[in-house]
């Protein structure tokens, strides 16, 4: 059956009650009685010509209660309230999400406990999954101990029910510590699409410290923390997609390369042994370099090493028919940029760019610096891209994987650096074609292509 939209209506649901109404029903009593014991006094010393210093004493008493009850009221207002609570809880989700990016672990969850309890009423806070106490900060730390099953039968209703519950007594608690101060908590879920991963838990010395104020902030802020956990989740699926991406432009690299390659060695062992010899070396490291290149971004210097190591080899089998050319500046190859991204542009070129006629082809490849982008082309002078065709490269069914490559890059280099980098194309038939990268580094980085600020 739903709860009660109703914060109080929720609390008594919940099995709870409301000693901050009470309290404040019991303050606006003692003020009243207050404002008129004090100006009984005033008013009585006047006319029955008492001390002046007890008017004034009653006077300025009154004075005083006044103001206490207009404070006490101000900073009881529902909308003080909220505004305290909404900072306390933007506070701890701005601190929290550097930790909960690395999803529900121990080590995120201590983190998030002791930022929680710093910024919170409790005593003592606790996150856990849906078996075990992850993380706990405050009194009782040093019995309730991180990493074991979690014991509070009002832990595993709220994870089976998705709903909260409140605590009144140690016994609900369930600590086995007869010392424990702990005599009441609040146990909310915390949610992932929906479905409740875990609980966050906040510990009170004392059952009247709770209140319809500490249950919404509680439910406010496991929202905020199981938005973040789905937000951290996502990004471990977009990790985890550029991963794969990254694997498959690897699984991609042109079989004919590699029997041409095979071929080509294989001719020098009977020609040439000691050339043989080291472009079978080279091969081997290469390919060492497809498989273990894993990693999110390289420099340009690592990334021109690799291109070097696959022009060796289409050198020794096209000879002078490839002509290749360099000109990075130096200041280009300490500039990050995800891995593997030049050599299937360099491999394109020649796989399409060479003509049937036997025809030298030059291969160039630029890096410079401009004032807010670094940029990186492959170009050639080879039979070029028909005008027809050009709209549609991205397409998967383009040349025999030509569309699947240049589509991955481009979509691997927007993931990376946002929309602001792109990938061009240019080309005109008999002329030749240029792919240039241009990579807008993010403006937090140390990059000398970074935007001026």
């Amino acid at each position: 059956m739903p709860l009660p939209t109703d914060i109080e209506d929720r609390m008594l649901a919940l099995g709870g009650h409301l000693p901050s109404v009470r309290r404040q029903n019991w303050l606006d009593i003692l003020l009243l009685v207050l404002v008129i014991v004090l100006g009984t006094a005033a008013i009585g010393g006047t006319l029955l010509g008492v001390s002046n210093v007890v008017v004034e004493l009653s006077v300025l008493g009154l004075v005083a209660v006044s103001f206490s009850g207009v404070y006490a009221r101000m900073m009881s207002r529902p909308d003080h309230v909220r505004a305290l609570q909404s900072d306390r809880m933007l506070k701890i989700a701005n601190e929290s999400l550097a930790y909960l990016r690395q999803g529900l672990t121990p080590g995120s969850a201590g983190e998030v406990c002791r930022i929680v309890l710093r910024e919170s009423e409790a005593a003592a806070v606790a996150i856990t999954d849906s078996q075990t106490v992850l993380g706990f900060a405050g009194v009782g730390e040093e019995h309730h101990h991180v990493g074991g099953p979690i014991i509070t039968k009002a832990t595993h209703e709220a994870l089976d029910h998705d709903e909260p519950r409140i605590l009144h007594s140690k016994e609900d608690i369930g600590c086995p510590e007869p010392a424990c101060r702990l005599r009441a908590a609040i146990v909310v879920p915390l949610e992932q699409r929906d479905v409740p991963v875990g609980t966050l838990k906040f510990y009170y010395t004392s059952d009247k410290l709770l209140n319809e104020t500490q249950l919404a902030m509680a439910e406010g802020l496991a929202r905020l923390l199981s938005t973040q956990l789905e937000l951290a989740e996502l990004e471990h699926q977009t990790d985890l997609a550029r991963e794969m991406e990254l694997k498959a432009l690897q699984a991609q690299i042109n079989p004919h390369f590699l029997f041409n390659t095979i071929n080509t060695i294989a001719a020098f062992i009977r020609t040439d042994p000691v050339e043989a010899r080291r472009l079978l070396r080279n091969f081997g490291a290469f390919y060492r370099r497809t498989l273990e290149q894993a990693s999110d971004l390289v420099t340009v210097e690592r990334e021109l090493d690799f291109v070097r190591m696959y022009l060796e080899l289409e050198q020794a089998r096209f000879g002078e028919r490839l002509v290749l050319e360099f000109d990075v500046d130096p200041e280009a190859l300490d500039q990050p940029l995800p891995a593997f991204m030049l050599q299937p542009l360099v491999e394109n070129a020649i796989g399409h760019g060479m003509r049937p006629d036997g025809s030298t082809l030059t291969v160039r490849i630029s890096g410079r610096c401009t004032r807010d982008a670094l940029e990186l082309s492959v170009a050639d002078d080879g039979v070029g891209i028909p005008e027809s065709r050009l709209g549609s490269v991205f397409d998967p069914g383009t040349s025999a994987g030509l569309g699947i490559a240049l589509r991955n890059i481009r979509d691997r280099l927007r993931g990376y650096f946002g929309s602001d980098s792109a990938l061009e194309i240019e080309s005109k038939p008999d002329v030749g074609t240029t792919v240039t990268l241009r990579i807008v580094p993010l403006a937090d980085t140390d990059s000398v292509c970074a935007p001026s600020q």
